[in-house]
């Protein structure tokens, strides 16, 4: 087993907390490792240009950068992904703008400013209060799932799980799988509306699934290293293999794309997933297929590369021509 120091954020069941983890051995630390433990604001992958308060961003500072109260992250032509909660991901669409109000582990707040983003929720703790703001309306995040919003025409699309969004009287309006709502400041609201949930071509939609299925990459190819850890707690891991923050909890599940996380020790814990057809299970829009897109950071991750120069050695994934499936509303 390699032994790497690893920087942890976690978040116990029992109650919110952040702490790191000894290293292991005596090895030298993984120079991509960051210097701080994650916590919300964290941000843990970019594509293209992005930048916080102006600056820019590069995958060196993957990791090492994160919002504070009043941070702006911006992206010109790329995307970029930010940590909240353990298990929690906001994804920021090309040419869009998010500011942090609140990184708290209790209360973690968030306002997209200026085009659309995507939060994947993989898990998530009767502690945890996530909540997107969006044209002045504040959506809160009740369960696991997939949420799209639009600050070009503010809306809360809930592709799966359910949001409370707060209304202008002071009330609030659920919003189940499959439906969305117009999010109105002032005035009267409207009724949420069901919508094309199916997959289609939407570039932030496909961006988010391939980038679930690289997180679920990652877990599986850490999990194993903490099967026999004492003071494990579920919460952010770094993996050298390829730069970034996954999680890693108690339990094992799918994300909302489908996509299999092993639970702490679940390589070797006996939990019989490795190889039984977990990793990849066919979520609400399909775990499978996802071919073509993005490519994995080309020669970054592990030295050299992981898996010879990309992700699994292709340009894009598993070197095919494109996605497939996304969004597809009305």
């Amino acid at each position: 087993m390699r032994h790497w120091r690893r920087t942890i954020a976690t978040i116990a069941i029992a109650g919110i907390g952040m702490f790191g983890i000894p290293a292991f051995g005596a090895d030298a630390p993984n120079p991509a490792a960051p210097a701080e433990p994650a916590r919300p604001g964290t941000v843990n992958y970019i594509e293209g240009a992005a930048f916080v308060d102006g600056q820019p961003v590069n995958d060196r500072n993957v990791g090492n950068i994160a919002l504070n109260p009043g941070d702006e992250l911006t992206t010109g032509n790329g995307k970029a992904e930010i940590l909240l909660t353990p298990g929690i991901f906001l994804r920021v669409d090309d040419q869009s703008a998010v500011k942090m109000i609140s990184p708290d582990l209790a209360q973690t707040q968030v306002e997209l400013e200026k085009g659309r983003a995507a939060v994947e929720v993989d898990q998530i703790f009767p502690q945890n209060m996530i909540q997107i703001i969006d044209g002045g309306v504040t959506t809160q995040l009740m369960k696991t799932g997939y949420y799209e919003f639009d600050a070009n025409q503010p809306e809360a699309l809930v592709f799966d799980g359910r949001a409370e969004v707060q209304l202008a009287n002071g009330k609030w309006e659920t919003v189940k799988g499959h439906h969305e709502l117009a999010l109105v400041a002032d005035g009267p609201h409207k009724k949420t509306v069901d919508f094309n949930s199916h997959p289609s071509h939407d570039d932030l939609y496909n961006w988010s699934r391939l980038r679930s299925q690289y997180l679920a990459e990652a877990n599986n190819q850490i999990a194993g290293e903490y099967a026999y850890e004492s003071g494990f707690n579920p919460g952010w891991y770094w993996d050298p293999y390829m730069w970034d923050y996954t999680y890693l909890g108690w339990n094992p599940f799918y994300s909302p794309f489908g996509w299999g996380f092993y639970p702490w020790g679940g390589l070797y814990g006996g939990y019989g997933f490795y190889g039984g057809g977990f990793y990849g299970h066919r979520g609400f829009y399909g775990g499978h297929g996802h071919y073509g897109g993005h490519g994995f950071r080309g020669a970054h991750g592990a030295p050299g590369g992981f898996h010879g120069g990309g992700f699994r050695g292709g340009a894009g994934f598993h070197g095919g021509g494109g996605f497939h499936g996304g969004r597809g509303r009305r």
